[in-house]
């Protein structure tokens, strides 16, 4: 494979096995506005951690209902073999 990995390409801290960031990866750049460019940081922080509460919910609500309907596919199965296999 040719080229660095994806944790060199995106590692900022500089410490990585090729001896920092030297070319590549994300771009970081300065729009050079103070107090305009924190208030929108700000907003989109807010809104940021709304969208990732929402996709929590989402995801807890998505894992409970894949858990139940496992649950209720297995007690099926197993109810389905007890019938063939119980000889009384």
């Amino acid at each position: 494979m040719n080229g660095a990995s994806w944790a060199d390409q995106w590692d900022n801290s500089g410490n990585s096995a090729k001896g920092g960031r030297i070319g590549g990866g994300a771009v970081i750049s300065s729009g050079g506005g103070g107090a305009a460019s924190n208030s929108n940081t700000a907003k989109y922080k807010e809104k940021l951690g709304l969208g990732l509460d929402k996709t929590k919910a989402v995801a807890s609500s998505g894992f409970k209902k894949l858990k139940n309907g496992s649950a209720t596919g297995f007690r099926w199965v197993k109810d389905k073999y007890h019938k063939t296999t119980n000889k009384h």
